[in-house]
């Protein structure tokens, strides 16, 4: 997962128009995140059998409020103690979009590597957690903004064809999930070949500091909420990121309310740092959890 996508943001940042000559590359290498995903969602959907489902969304529902309340905690307290500008240049705003979306390509493939099915399949709500709705619910604006439901069926959507495919045909469902991890390198790099490095420079230490704070802290809270459910944690670490349309929330919220719109452009590129220093940061925390949970001969911990 890591390696393409770092090659896709280094082809990003330093030679875009080598992606951008059409045809067969771009469609790949550049505009094909969202079909791959929506492939990958559907070979692992397959894997999910109908009596496991309500136990993934069960996880779902956990580590999607476990994120949105330690992001308000944490965001709440520094603009309780520093003020609506923050510390360091991180405010309330920064911390809460940063924190509280969670990159579902990069859950997707994570879960699809280490977790089970379940954790594959939580993925249906912490989807929810994706774009601005949930950071203006956290700062009161509830009223403003609201998720398309057609938005959360199409995410869905593939993983239900797969559960029903996968369920209703045993060689199809092993015909599937074997196809799963041979996408995920591919939309790595298409998922890379949206972030530009230039952006961690411009944000500087701030940035990254809101990127460790995400992935530490915030992930330790969902891998315990993870835990709570029964679960191994994997998916709690793979929840522990910051979405690549998080860097449009700041300006949501400040079109939504005026007089935060000075704190949405300060915010915009301290998000867009967290994104990638998450990137980087979520696959290590979420290897580590994995390689904790197996001990010798691959036995798990509980065993």
């Amino acid at each position: 997962m890591v390696v393409p996508l770092i090659l896709g943001a280094a082809m990003n940042t330093f030679f875009p128009q080598a992606l951008e000559i059409g045809g067969f590359t771009t469609a790949l290498f550049k505009n094909g995140a969202a079909a791959l995903i929506g492939a990958f969602l559907l070979c692992m959907g397959a894997g999910i059998t109908f009596k496991a489902a309500p136990r993934a969304l069960k996880k779902g529902a956990v580590i999607t409020f476990s994120k949105l309340a330690v992001s308000v905690v944490i965001g709440l307290a520094v603009a309780k103690l520093f003020g609506s500008d923050g510390i360091f240049g991180l405010s309330a705003l920064a911390i809460i979009a940063a924190m509280s979306n969670t990159n579902g390509g990069l859950y997707a493939a994570l879960t699809g590597e280490f977790g089970d099915e379940t954790d594959v399949g939580a993925i249906a709500l912490i989807s929810a957690n994706d774009g601005p709705f949930l950071t203006m619910v956290a700062l009161g604006a509830t009223g403003l903004a609201q998720i398309p439901l057609m938005s959360l069926v199409a995410v869905i959507a593939p993983i239900i064809v797969g559960m029903i495919l996968g369920n209703f045909d045993k060689e199809m469902r092993s015909f599937l999930l074997k196809g799963g991890p041979v996408l995920i390198p591919f939309f790595a790099f298409a998922l890379g070949a949206g972030i530009d490095f230039s952006m961690l420079v411009k944000a500087g230490l701030p940035g990254i500091l809101l990127g460790v704070i995400t992935t530490v802290i915030g992930g330790t809270v969902n891998i315990f909420a993870d835990r709570a459910t029964g679960g191994s944690g994997i998916a709690g670490a793979a929840a522990s990121s910051t979405a690549g349309n998080a860097v449009a929330t700041p300006h949501a919220i400040g079109l939504a309310d005026p007089s935060m719109a000075a704190l949405a452009t300060a915010a915009t590129p301290l998000v867009a740092a967290s994104t990638i220093t998450t990137v980087i940061l979520t696959p290590i925390l979420t290897s580590m959890v994995a390689k904790m949970r197996n001990g010798p001969c691959g036995l798990t911990i509980d065993d």
